[in-house]
């Protein structure tokens, strides 16, 4: 009797589909960060004050990011982190 026609085999078909879903997933999970400049991390930053996520320490010359309770003292740091912590609250939200 003979062996199954190799022709016919699709597991490394269905490996390669599983991987390349993986990679799609991945990919749209990432928060791209890279397009935070000056000028976007200020408008950011000033926008998040105003719906009082963020507040300003004058006397410490400081950012607060009141939901996780960071302190920043550079607008671009906090801008960056804060799409890194909405994306994985949104990452949570999506599993729930």
């Amino acid at each position: 009797m003979a062996g199954p026609d190799p022709h016919d085999d699709t597991s490394t078909d269905y490996e390669q589909f599983e991987k390349a879903q993986l990679v799609q997933d991945r990919d749209a999970a990432r928060v791209d960060t890279a397009d935070v400049d000056d000028t976007t991390a200020q408008r950011l930053v000033s926008d998040l004050v105003d719906a009082d996520i963020v507040t300003p320490v004058p006397e410490d010359r400081v950012l607060v990011h009141v939901p996780s309770g960071t302190t920043f003292d550079s607008t671009t740091q906090l801008a960056v982190f804060h799409r890194g912590w909405t994306a994985g609250r949104d990452a949570d939200a999506e599993g729930e």
